[in-house]
Protein backbone atom coordinates (compact mmCIF):
# COMPACT_ATOMS: atom_id res chain seq x y z
CA UNK A 1 0.00 0.00 0.00
CA UNK A 2 2.90 2.60 1.16
CA UNK A 3 4.52 2.09 -2.37
CA UNK A 4 1.30 1.97 -4.38
CA UNK A 5 0.81 5.39 -2.37
CA UNK A 6 4.20 7.04 -3.17
CA UNK A 7 3.70 5.50 -7.36
CA UNK A 8 0.52 7.56 -7.11
CA UNK A 9 1.93 10.75 -5.70
CA UNK A 10 4.69 10.86 -7.94
CA UNK A 11 2.59 10.36 -10.68
CA UNK A 12 0.11 13.39 -9.40
CA UNK A 13 3.39 15.61 -9.15
CA UNK A 14 4.29 14.74 -12.99
CA UNK A 15 1.06 15.77 -14.07
CA UNK A 16 0.66 18.91 -12.80
CA UNK A 17 4.30 20.06 -13.89
CA UNK A 18 3.83 18.12 -17.34
CA UNK A 19 3.05 21.76 -18.49
CA UNK A 20 5.80 23.02 -17.31
CA UNK A 21 8.02 20.56 -18.87
CA UNK A 22 6.98 21.03 -22.23
CA UNK A 23 7.33 24.86 -21.96
CA UNK A 24 10.85 23.78 -20.92
CA UNK A 25 10.84 22.00 -23.62
CA UNK A 26 10.06 24.52 -26.00
CA UNK A 27 12.04 27.15 -24.62
CA UNK A 28 15.19 24.83 -25.18
CA UNK A 29 14.61 24.48 -28.56
CA UNK A 30 15.47 28.39 -29.22
CA UNK A 31 19.09 27.38 -28.96
CA UNK A 32 18.60 23.61 -29.89
CA UNK A 33 16.21 23.45 -32.02
CA UNK A 34 16.37 19.60 -32.07
CA UNK A 35 13.93 20.22 -28.77
CA UNK A 36 10.82 20.99 -31.39
CA UNK A 37 11.72 18.22 -33.18
CA UNK A 38 8.35 15.47 -32.34
CA UNK A 39 7.72 17.34 -28.68
CA UNK A 40 4.57 14.61 -29.44
CA UNK A 41 6.44 11.62 -28.57
CA UNK A 42 7.34 13.08 -25.20
CA UNK A 43 3.62 12.28 -24.03
CA UNK A 44 3.79 8.91 -26.21
CA UNK A 45 2.30 10.03 -29.21
CA UNK A 46 3.27 10.59 -32.71
CA UNK A 47 6.32 8.05 -32.58
CA UNK A 48 5.89 5.71 -35.74
CA UNK A 49 4.74 2.34 -34.60
CA UNK A 50 6.83 -0.57 -35.18
CA UNK A 51 6.13 -2.74 -38.47
CA UNK A 52 6.48 -5.67 -36.11
CA UNK A 53 7.31 -6.60 -32.53
CA UNK A 54 10.71 -7.76 -31.19
CA UNK A 55 12.96 -5.09 -31.87
CA UNK A 56 15.77 -4.68 -28.99
CA UNK A 57 14.93 -1.40 -27.53
CA UNK A 58 17.87 1.05 -26.07
CA UNK A 59 17.58 4.17 -24.03
CA UNK A 60 21.07 6.58 -24.08
CA UNK A 61 19.24 9.73 -22.48
CA UNK A 62 22.44 12.25 -23.59
CA UNK A 63 25.10 12.82 -25.47
CA UNK A 64 27.44 11.12 -23.11
CA UNK A 65 25.33 7.74 -22.93
CA UNK A 66 24.37 7.59 -26.33
CA UNK A 67 28.55 7.46 -27.77
CA UNK A 68 28.85 4.92 -25.00
CA UNK A 69 26.27 2.91 -26.37
CA UNK A 70 28.29 2.47 -29.55
CA UNK A 71 30.58 -0.53 -28.67
CA UNK A 72 27.65 -2.42 -27.21
CA UNK A 73 25.09 -1.80 -30.00
CA UNK A 74 28.29 -3.01 -32.48
CA UNK A 75 29.06 -6.36 -30.25
CA UNK A 76 24.93 -6.72 -30.05
CA UNK A 77 24.81 -6.42 -34.21
CA UNK A 78 28.04 -8.52 -33.98
CA UNK A 79 26.74 -11.40 -31.68
CA UNK A 80 23.21 -11.53 -33.62
CA UNK A 81 23.16 -10.11 -37.29
CA UNK A 82 19.35 -8.66 -38.12
CA UNK A 83 19.23 -7.22 -35.38
CA UNK A 84 16.56 -4.36 -35.09
CA UNK A 85 17.00 -1.64 -32.62
CA UNK A 86 14.75 0.84 -30.62
CA UNK A 87 16.96 3.82 -30.09
CA UNK A 88 15.36 6.95 -27.63
CA UNK A 89 16.67 9.90 -26.11
CA UNK A 90 16.29 12.38 -23.66
CA UNK A 91 18.57 15.21 -25.15
CA UNK A 92 18.62 17.11 -28.58
CA UNK A 93 22.96 16.04 -28.66
CA UNK A 94 21.82 12.70 -27.66
CA UNK A 95 19.67 11.95 -30.24
CA UNK A 96 21.76 13.77 -33.31
CA UNK A 97 24.39 11.39 -32.01
CA UNK A 98 22.10 8.60 -32.12
CA UNK A 99 21.48 8.88 -36.05
CA UNK A 100 24.84 7.20 -36.59
CA UNK A 101 24.15 4.20 -34.84
CA UNK A 102 21.34 3.03 -36.72
CA UNK A 103 20.28 0.83 -39.91
CA UNK A 104 18.13 -0.54 -42.38
CA UNK A 105 14.45 -1.39 -40.13
CA UNK A 106 15.65 0.76 -36.78
CA UNK A 107 13.63 3.32 -35.56
CA UNK A 108 14.48 6.42 -33.07
CA UNK A 109 12.11 8.52 -31.20
CA UNK A 110 12.09 10.29 -27.47
CA UNK A 111 11.58 8.50 -24.30
CA UNK A 112 8.16 10.00 -22.58
CA UNK A 113 7.68 11.50 -19.72
CA UNK A 114 6.99 9.37 -16.82
CA UNK A 115 3.58 9.23 -16.73
CA UNK A 116 1.31 6.21 -16.82
CA UNK A 117 -0.70 6.87 -20.23
CA UNK A 118 2.67 8.21 -21.69
CA UNK A 119 4.83 4.84 -21.31
CA UNK A 120 2.14 2.07 -21.88
CA UNK A 121 1.56 4.57 -25.51
CA UNK A 122 4.99 4.07 -25.83
CA UNK A 123 5.29 0.42 -25.37
CA UNK A 124 2.01 -0.12 -26.55
CA UNK A 125 3.09 1.29 -30.26
CA UNK A 126 6.90 0.18 -30.45
CA UNK A 127 6.22 -3.65 -28.82
CA UNK A 128 10.10 -4.26 -28.19
CA UNK A 129 11.11 -7.52 -27.13
CA UNK A 130 13.82 -5.74 -24.50
CA UNK A 131 14.85 -2.65 -22.95
CA UNK A 132 18.16 -1.78 -22.41
CA UNK A 133 18.52 1.68 -20.23
CA UNK A 134 21.86 2.95 -20.10
CA UNK A 135 23.80 3.98 -16.53
CA UNK A 136 20.96 5.55 -13.74
CA UNK A 137 17.94 5.44 -15.78
CA UNK A 138 15.50 4.28 -12.92
CA UNK A 139 11.67 5.70 -13.77
CA UNK A 140 9.09 3.99 -12.31
CA UNK A 141 5.88 4.49 -14.06
CA UNK A 142 8.27 2.99 -16.66
CA UNK A 143 9.37 -0.08 -15.42
CA UNK A 144 6.23 -0.77 -13.76
CA UNK A 145 4.52 -0.42 -17.46
CA UNK A 146 7.31 -2.58 -18.70
CA UNK A 147 6.70 -4.90 -15.93
CA UNK A 148 2.99 -5.18 -17.08
CA UNK A 149 3.51 -5.50 -20.40
CA UNK A 150 5.69 -8.68 -19.86
CA UNK A 151 9.01 -6.68 -21.45
CA UNK A 152 12.39 -7.31 -19.15
CA UNK A 153 14.57 -4.02 -18.88
CA UNK A 154 18.19 -4.47 -18.01
CA UNK A 155 20.12 -1.52 -16.78
CA UNK A 156 23.16 -1.26 -18.66
CA UNK A 157 26.96 0.30 -17.66
CA UNK A 158 24.96 1.14 -14.85
CA UNK A 159 26.31 2.90 -11.94
CA UNK A 160 25.02 4.61 -8.88
CA UNK A 161 26.97 6.92 -6.36
CA UNK A 162 26.81 7.29 -2.86
CA UNK A 163 25.05 10.53 -3.10
CA UNK A 164 22.45 8.70 -5.76
CA UNK A 165 22.32 6.14 -3.28
CA UNK A 166 21.57 8.36 -0.30
CA UNK A 167 18.76 9.91 -2.08
CA UNK A 168 17.06 6.89 -3.51
CA UNK A 169 16.80 5.25 0.06
CA UNK A 170 15.00 8.29 0.93
CA UNK A 171 12.52 7.65 -1.48
CA UNK A 172 12.60 4.06 -1.44
CA UNK A 173 8.85 3.45 -0.92
CA UNK A 174 9.01 5.11 -4.77
CA UNK A 175 12.60 3.49 -6.18
CA UNK A 176 13.01 0.06 -4.44
CA UNK A 177 9.93 -1.11 -6.52
CA UNK A 178 11.25 0.15 -9.51
CA UNK A 179 14.86 -1.14 -8.88
CA UNK A 180 13.44 -4.44 -8.02
CA UNK A 181 11.59 -4.67 -11.63
CA UNK A 182 14.90 -4.32 -13.45
CA UNK A 183 16.09 -7.67 -15.02
CA UNK A 184 19.32 -7.27 -14.48
CA UNK A 185 21.53 -4.96 -13.49
CA UNK A 186 25.65 -4.70 -15.82
CA UNK A 187 27.17 -2.59 -13.08
CA UNK A 188 30.44 -1.06 -13.80
CA UNK A 189 32.23 -1.73 -10.98
CA UNK A 190 31.67 -4.08 -8.05
CA UNK A 191 31.52 -1.03 -5.45
CA UNK A 192 28.36 0.07 -7.92
CA UNK A 193 26.98 -3.29 -8.00
CA UNK A 194 26.84 -3.30 -3.78
CA UNK A 195 24.57 0.02 -4.05
CA UNK A 196 22.51 -1.65 -6.72
CA UNK A 197 21.57 -4.29 -4.28
CA UNK A 198 21.53 -2.00 -1.76
CA UNK A 199 18.93 -0.22 -3.89
CA UNK A 200 16.89 -3.02 -4.45
CA UNK A 201 18.47 -4.25 -7.48
CA UNK A 202 17.82 -8.05 -7.46
CA UNK A 203 19.74 -9.59 -10.04
CA UNK A 204 23.44 -7.37 -10.86
CA UNK A 205 26.28 -8.71 -12.25
CA UNK A 206 29.44 -6.62 -13.00
CA UNK A 207 31.00 -6.36 -16.05
CA UNK A 208 32.96 -2.98 -16.39
CA UNK A 209 32.66 0.44 -18.44
CA UNK A 210 31.79 0.49 -21.77
CA UNK A 211 33.51 3.72 -22.37
CA UNK A 212 37.10 1.63 -22.10
CA UNK A 213 35.71 -0.09 -25.30
CA UNK A 214 35.29 3.29 -27.14
CA UNK A 215 38.10 3.69 -29.91
CA UNK A 216 38.48 7.86 -30.42
CA UNK A 217 38.37 8.21 -34.55
CA UNK A 218 42.57 7.78 -35.52
CA UNK A 219 41.64 10.72 -38.24
CA UNK A 220 40.61 12.90 -35.13
CA UNK A 221 43.02 12.30 -33.34
CA UNK A 222 45.62 12.74 -36.03
CA UNK A 223 44.26 15.65 -37.30
CA UNK A 224 44.61 17.73 -33.25
CA UNK A 225 48.32 16.30 -33.05
CA UNK A 226 49.10 18.01 -36.59
CA UNK A 227 47.39 21.18 -34.91
CA UNK A 228 49.52 21.02 -31.90
CA UNK A 229 52.37 20.44 -33.84
CA UNK A 230 51.83 23.74 -36.21
CA UNK A 231 50.92 25.78 -33.25
CA UNK A 232 54.20 25.85 -31.09
CA UNK A 233 53.33 25.96 -28.39
CA UNK A 234 51.82 24.02 -25.54
CA UNK A 235 47.72 23.71 -25.34
CA UNK A 236 46.42 22.67 -21.84
CA UNK A 237 42.61 21.77 -22.50
CA UNK A 238 39.44 22.43 -20.35
CA UNK A 239 37.64 19.41 -21.09
CA UNK A 240 33.65 19.50 -20.60
CA UNK A 241 33.58 22.82 -18.58
CA UNK A 242 29.87 23.31 -16.56
CA UNK A 243 28.17 26.30 -15.85
CA UNK A 244 30.47 28.39 -12.81
CA UNK A 245 33.78 26.66 -13.69
CA UNK A 246 34.79 28.79 -16.60
CA UNK A 247 34.79 32.51 -14.73
CA UNK A 248 37.01 30.66 -11.90
CA UNK A 249 39.37 29.11 -14.65
CA UNK A 250 39.74 32.14 -16.27
CA UNK A 251 40.77 34.58 -12.99
CA UNK A 252 43.06 31.41 -12.31
CA UNK A 253 44.58 31.65 -16.20
CA UNK A 254 45.04 35.45 -15.75
CA UNK A 255 47.11 35.10 -12.68
CA UNK A 256 49.83 33.06 -14.80
CA UNK A 257 53.29 34.87 -15.54
CA UNK A 258 53.55 35.33 -19.65
CA UNK A 259 54.66 33.87 -22.04
CA UNK A 260 51.28 31.11 -21.07
CA UNK A 261 49.89 28.37 -23.07
CA UNK A 262 47.05 28.21 -25.06
CA UNK A 263 44.38 27.63 -23.32
CA UNK A 264 41.43 24.77 -25.01
CA UNK A 265 38.38 25.51 -23.69
CA UNK A 266 35.51 22.72 -24.14
CA UNK A 267 31.89 23.69 -22.55
CA UNK A 268 30.14 20.59 -21.93
CA UNK A 269 26.46 22.36 -23.44
CA UNK A 270 26.58 23.31 -26.72
CA UNK A 271 23.79 25.57 -25.33
CA UNK A 272 26.44 27.55 -23.32
CA UNK A 273 29.35 28.43 -26.18
CA UNK A 274 27.97 31.68 -26.44
CA UNK A 275 27.76 32.82 -23.05
CA UNK A 276 31.64 31.26 -22.61
CA UNK A 277 32.93 33.19 -25.31
CA UNK A 278 31.55 36.36 -23.86
CA UNK A 279 33.55 35.37 -20.24
CA UNK A 280 36.53 35.04 -22.11
CA UNK A 281 36.37 37.89 -24.00
CA UNK A 282 35.62 39.81 -20.69
CA UNK A 283 38.87 38.52 -18.96
CA UNK A 284 40.44 40.49 -21.66
CA UNK A 285 41.94 37.29 -23.32
CA UNK A 286 42.36 37.10 -27.03
CA UNK A 287 39.86 34.27 -28.22
CA UNK A 288 39.50 32.17 -31.38
CA UNK A 289 36.62 29.65 -31.64
CA UNK A 290 36.48 26.39 -33.24
CA UNK A 291 33.67 27.51 -35.77
CA UNK A 292 35.44 30.12 -37.22
CA UNK A 293 37.54 27.89 -39.52
CA UNK A 294 37.15 24.30 -41.26
CA UNK A 295 39.64 22.10 -41.30
CA UNK A 296 43.16 23.93 -39.91
CA UNK A 297 43.45 27.25 -37.63
CA UNK A 298 44.09 29.94 -39.51
CA UNK A 299 47.73 31.46 -38.91
CA UNK A 300 47.06 34.38 -36.76
CA UNK A 301 45.30 31.92 -34.24
CA UNK A 302 48.26 30.92 -32.84
CA UNK A 303 48.83 34.13 -31.27
CA UNK A 304 44.92 33.68 -29.45
CA UNK A 305 44.87 33.35 -25.63
CA UNK A 306 42.25 30.60 -25.49
CA UNK A 307 40.63 28.65 -28.36
CA UNK A 308 37.07 28.20 -27.59
CA UNK A 309 35.80 24.75 -28.85
CA UNK A 310 32.35 24.99 -29.69
CA UNK A 311 31.61 22.49 -32.50
CA UNK A 312 30.06 19.23 -31.66
CA UNK A 313 31.44 15.30 -31.79
CA UNK A 314 34.93 16.91 -31.96
CA UNK A 315 36.15 15.65 -28.60
CA UNK A 316 39.08 13.47 -29.53
CA UNK A 317 40.41 16.43 -31.95
CA UNK A 318 40.51 18.44 -28.82
CA UNK A 319 42.29 15.53 -26.84
CA UNK A 320 44.72 15.01 -29.76
CA UNK A 321 45.70 18.88 -30.04
CA UNK A 322 46.25 19.10 -25.81
CA UNK A 323 49.29 18.17 -24.12
CA UNK A 324 46.96 18.00 -20.92
CA UNK A 325 43.40 18.51 -19.74
CA UNK A 326 41.98 20.16 -16.31
CA UNK A 327 38.94 17.73 -16.11
CA UNK A 328 35.47 19.39 -16.23
CA UNK A 329 33.02 18.92 -13.37
CA UNK A 330 35.59 17.83 -10.85
CA UNK A 331 36.98 20.92 -9.03
CA UNK A 332 33.61 21.93 -8.47
CA UNK A 333 30.95 19.01 -6.19
CA UNK A 334 29.51 17.93 -9.05
CA UNK A 335 30.67 14.65 -9.85
CA UNK A 336 33.38 15.52 -12.82
CA UNK A 337 33.21 13.66 -16.20
CA UNK A 338 34.59 10.84 -18.15
CA UNK A 339 38.60 11.05 -18.63
CA UNK A 340 38.69 7.51 -20.12
CA UNK A 341 37.94 9.26 -23.71
CA UNK A 342 41.23 11.72 -23.05
CA UNK A 343 43.25 8.73 -22.12
CA UNK A 344 42.21 6.83 -24.89
CA UNK A 345 43.43 9.95 -27.03
CA UNK A 346 46.88 9.62 -25.10
CA UNK A 347 46.50 13.36 -23.16
CA UNK A 348 46.85 13.24 -19.71
CA UNK A 349 44.28 14.67 -16.93
CA UNK A 350 44.39 16.70 -14.00
CA UNK A 351 41.46 16.43 -11.85
CA UNK A 352 39.96 17.82 -8.64
CA UNK A 353 38.94 16.53 -5.92
CA UNK A 354 35.03 16.28 -6.71
CA UNK A 355 34.86 12.59 -9.04
CA UNK A 356 31.68 10.48 -7.50
CA UNK A 357 30.46 9.99 -10.35
CA UNK A 358 33.44 8.14 -11.89
CA UNK A 359 35.43 7.21 -9.14
CA UNK A 360 36.60 3.74 -10.03
CA UNK A 361 37.71 5.19 -13.39
CA UNK A 362 39.72 7.72 -11.57
CA UNK A 363 41.19 6.01 -9.13
CA UNK A 364 42.66 3.13 -11.76
CA UNK A 365 44.00 6.04 -14.25
CA UNK A 366 45.63 7.66 -10.86
CA UNK A 367 47.00 4.21 -9.63
CA UNK A 368 48.18 3.94 -13.57
CA UNK A 369 50.01 6.90 -13.52
CA UNK A 370 47.27 8.08 -16.28
CA UNK A 371 46.02 11.18 -14.40
CA UNK A 372 46.95 13.00 -11.22
CA UNK A 373 44.62 14.16 -8.66
CA UNK A 374 44.87 18.06 -7.16
CA UNK A 375 43.10 20.27 -3.98
CA UNK A 376 41.85 22.73 -5.74
CA UNK A 377 41.52 24.63 -9.46
CA UNK A 378 44.77 27.02 -8.90
CA UNK A 379 46.52 24.26 -8.00
CA UNK A 380 45.46 22.47 -11.21
CA UNK A 381 46.01 24.77 -13.27
CA UNK A 382 49.50 25.27 -12.03
CA UNK A 383 49.95 21.73 -12.65
CA UNK A 384 48.79 21.63 -15.79
CA UNK A 385 50.89 24.17 -17.33
CA UNK A 386 53.80 22.44 -15.63
CA UNK A 387 53.01 18.96 -17.75
CA UNK A 388 52.40 21.06 -21.14
CA UNK A 389 55.49 22.90 -20.30
CA UNK A 390 57.15 19.58 -20.28
CA UNK A 391 56.00 18.24 -23.54
CA UNK A 392 57.71 21.40 -25.06
CA UNK A 393 60.96 22.10 -23.28
CA UNK A 394 61.92 18.30 -23.09
CA UNK A 395 60.66 16.74 -26.19
CA UNK A 396 57.98 14.71 -24.47
CA UNK A 397 55.89 13.63 -27.40
CA UNK A 398 56.05 13.91 -31.14
CA UNK A 399 54.17 17.28 -31.20
CA UNK A 400 56.89 18.06 -28.52
CA UNK A 401 59.71 18.52 -30.50
CA UNK A 402 58.09 20.95 -32.62
CA UNK A 403 56.41 23.26 -30.06
CA UNK A 404 59.43 24.95 -28.23
CA UNK A 405 60.05 27.82 -26.07
CA UNK A 406 58.85 27.92 -22.24
CA UNK A 407 55.77 27.18 -21.22
CA UNK A 408 53.74 28.27 -17.96
CA UNK A 409 56.67 30.81 -17.06
CA UNK A 410 57.33 31.67 -13.37
CA UNK A 411 53.88 30.47 -12.06
CA UNK A 412 54.34 27.11 -13.79
CA UNK A 413 58.12 26.63 -12.34
CA UNK A 414 57.60 28.01 -8.79
CA UNK A 415 54.54 25.28 -8.01
CA UNK A 416 55.49 22.26 -10.11
CA UNK A 417 54.07 18.87 -8.89
CA UNK A 418 55.88 16.22 -8.02
CA UNK A 419 54.04 13.87 -9.82
CA UNK A 420 53.98 16.61 -12.85
CA UNK A 421 58.05 16.07 -12.87
CA UNK A 422 59.32 12.75 -12.13
CA UNK A 423 59.01 11.97 -15.93
CA UNK A 424 58.78 13.14 -19.99
CA UNK A 425 55.32 13.87 -21.22
CA UNK A 426 56.11 11.14 -23.26
CA UNK A 427 55.24 8.82 -20.30
CA UNK A 428 52.48 10.15 -19.15
CA UNK A 429 51.17 10.05 -22.61
CA UNK A 430 51.88 6.20 -22.92
CA UNK A 431 50.47 5.68 -19.55
CA UNK A 432 47.15 7.03 -20.32
CA UNK A 433 47.26 4.65 -23.57
CA UNK A 434 48.13 1.70 -21.41
CA UNK A 435 45.29 2.46 -18.90
CA UNK A 436 43.02 2.83 -21.41
CA UNK A 437 43.79 -0.68 -23.08
CA UNK A 438 43.55 -2.37 -20.49
CA UNK A 439 40.33 -2.29 -19.14
CA UNK A 440 38.35 -3.22 -22.60
CA UNK A 441 36.03 -6.40 -23.05
CA UNK A 442 32.54 -4.70 -21.27
CA UNK A 443 30.56 -4.51 -24.41
CA UNK A 444 30.88 -8.14 -25.48
CA UNK A 445 29.88 -9.33 -21.55
CA UNK A 446 27.00 -7.02 -21.74
CA UNK A 447 25.95 -8.03 -24.98
CA UNK A 448 26.03 -11.57 -23.92
CA UNK A 449 24.01 -10.96 -20.96
CA UNK A 450 21.64 -9.02 -22.43
CA UNK A 451 20.59 -11.14 -25.28
CA UNK A 452 20.22 -14.04 -23.00
CA UNK A 453 17.93 -12.17 -20.90
CA UNK A 454 16.33 -11.31 -24.72
CA UNK A 455 15.68 -15.08 -25.38
CA UNK A 456 15.11 -16.40 -21.98
CA UNK A 457 13.03 -13.86 -20.47
CA UNK A 458 12.48 -14.20 -16.19
CA UNK A 459 9.25 -14.39 -14.87
CA UNK A 460 7.93 -10.75 -14.56
CA UNK A 461 9.02 -9.47 -11.12
CA UNK A 462 5.15 -7.57 -10.76
CA UNK A 463 3.74 -4.96 -12.09
CA UNK A 464 1.48 -4.37 -8.99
Amino acid sequence: MREALARAGYTLLLRLVTPLYLLRLWWRGRRERGYRVAIGERLGFGARPAPQPGALWLHAVSLGETRAAAPLVDALRRARPGLRLLLTHGTATGREAGLALLRDGDRQCWLPWDTPGAVRRFLHRQRPAIGVLMETEIWPNLLHAAAAQQVPIVLANARLSERSLARGLRLRALMRPAARRVALGLAQTEADAVRLRAAGGARVEVCGNLKFDLEPPPALVARGRAWRAALGRPVVMAASTREGEEAALLQSWCRLAAPRPLLLLVPRHPQRFDAVAEMVRQAGLALRRRSEWTEAPPADAAGADVWLGDSMGEMALYYGSADVALLGGSFEPLGGQNLIEAAACGCPVVMGPHTFNFAQAAELALAAGAAMRVADLDEGVAQAVALAGDAATQGGSEVGREAGGEAGGEAAGRSAHPSACHGAHAAWRQRALAFAGAHRGAAVRMAAAILDIMDHPPPPAGAA
